[in-house]
């Protein structure tokens, strides 16, 4: 696997990920800062990749206790290398499928930025393309049912989607008992469609829905805005 070096969070974090291949966008730092975790919680995330997404929410949040999934045992080993370059200690990552996965923890809080192109389409030439991005029938589902299961009731359950998988994910989440739900559109540019939505479950919760206001991302000559680009460059910055 040939590897390329950059940085997170605004040069805060050394990450190293592959050359070819699915290559870290915006989503898991955003994601990241949407995981309502404090120190001294237990977070898991389901197709953690080469770590991204772990790295940012450990450089935020002290003394977190975790463990990453990835079926892919190549990437698995790069997000546990990416962890230890930064001296994060305390999260595992395991080389197993997050359907295949048993716990016998409990999780304060669940994460995942799941594939989401559809599995008729065409493939990409790239094998970790292909296995990042394209979803089989039901995966959401799956995917929400597993890391439902191992939260404590209030723990959260947090995903990142394109704005057309949302009636699935809403079904996904229900389904894993976490119904309790806050949707957060990001909007490409004001008064755009949203293209991604970040939405949170709460396990077992009994409170009102929400859709909050969103994020813009790009001012309209393309730049990122000062609220994005905060988020994407500080370890403080949260979402909701």
């Amino acid at each position: 696997m040939d590897l390329s070096e950059g940085t997170l969070l605004g040069g805060r974090l050394r990450y190293v990920q592959p050359k070819d291949g699915y290559r870290t966008g915006i989503e898991p730092v955003l994601l990241a800062a949407s995981v309502p975790a404090r120190p001294g919680e237990a977070v898991v995330e389901a197709g953690c990749g080469a770590g991204a997404a772990l790295l940012c929410l450990t450089a935020r949040v002290a003394g977190l206790a975790g463990v990453g999934v990835e079926r892919d045992p190549a990437m698995a080993a790069l997000a546990r290398a990416n962890l230890a370059a930064n001296g994060v200690g305390g999260v595992d990552v395991l080389p197993i499928a997050i359907e295949d996965w048993q716990s016998d923890g409990v999780f304060d809080h669940a994460f995942a930025n799941p594939p989401w192109h559809d599995s008729a389409g065409t493939p990409s030439p790239v094998a970790l393309r292909a296995a990042a991005k394209r979803a089989a029938p039901g995966l959401l589902a799956a995917w929400a049912a597993a890391l439902g299961r191992v939260l404590r009731p209030r723990g959260t359950l947090s995903i990142i989607i394109p704005a057309s998988s949302l009636p699935e994910a809403v079904a996904a989440l229900i389904g894993a008992k976490c119904p309790e739900m806050t949707l957060l559109p990001l909007w490409p540019r004001q008064g755009s469609p949203a293209k991604l939505i970040i939405l949170r479950g709460v396990r077992l919760g009994r409170g009102a829905s929400a859709v909050l206001p969103g994020l813009v991302l790009h001012a309209a000559d393309g730049a990122f805005t000062a609220d994005a680009n905060t988020l994407l460059a500080s370890k403080e910055a949260v979402l909701f």
